[in-house]
């Protein structure tokens, strides 16, 4: 029986293969050396080009997500007063399921954030705007800094897909690989359960799984 023009052989007519998932739609980590030319890359067109105001606030913004481990629309969510320099912490008040949580956040990061909000006073935006704001004060919007996650991918010649995702995933990552203790991890990424963070780990960087296969011999 022929078959028309879209189906293979040996498939019933109207029969159409399953859409194939998109690339890079899995959660996966960025490894440090990919991840470090995307940040150099936010906001300068060239390496030698000075970073503009908007390109400072979008480094502190990748960093935030990087070394903290936040969900997007927490790390926008922030304001200035979530910030604890002394106790290097942020404040989450309204994560995944309404549920606030404090995080921590290392003494690089925070340096990134201090020199964004220095520059930040300086602007003209309301006192209660969000920490990572416009340049009038205004909520950047979600869709823009995937687009922009994406250009620097490309900008920094990562094959690889880069989303802001895909930082909280490497932050989880990195910390595992550090030995730092699930219980820890699960409450710096602000799940419910161990059980989810134990799924979460094991569905990103499957170390038990790398580990026997990097142990065999081939006799």
């Amino acid at each position: 029986m022929a078959t028309g023009p879209t189906d293979p052989p040996n498939r019933p007519p109207g029969r159409s293969l399953p859409p194939r998932p998109a690339v890079g739609s899995s959660p996966s980590a960025v490894s440090q050396q990919k991840f470090s030319p995307t940040a150099r890359c936010a906001g300068c067109s060239t390496p030698a080009t000075p970073c503009t105001t908007v390109g400072k606030r979008n480094r502190a913004l990748i960093f935030t997500l990087y070394r903290a481990g936040l969900r997007i629309a927490e790390a926008l969510d922030l304001r200035p007063k979530d910030i604890d320099f002394e106790s290097g912490s942020l404040r989450i008040l309204c994560g995944k399921g309404g549920r606030p949580r404090t995080v921590g956040i290392d003494p690089a990061g925070l340096s990134l954030l201090a020199a964004w909000l220095k520059l930040r006073m300086a602007m003209p935006v309301p006192l209660f705007a969000p920490l990572f704001c416009t340049k009038g004060g205004g909520t950047i919007a979600t869709a823009y800094i995937r687009r922009e996650m994406t250009q620097l991918g490309r900008k920094a010649s990562i094959a690889k897909r880069v989303h802001a995702h895909g930082l909280r995933h490497t932050h989880a990552a990195q910390l595992r690989s550090e030995g730092i203790d699930i219980g820890i991890i699960s409450k710096q990424l602000g799940h419910r359960s161990i059980t989810t963070t134990a799924r979460y780990l094991d569905h990103i960087q499957p170390m038990a799984v790398l580990d026997a296969m990097r142990g065999r011999k081939w006799d």
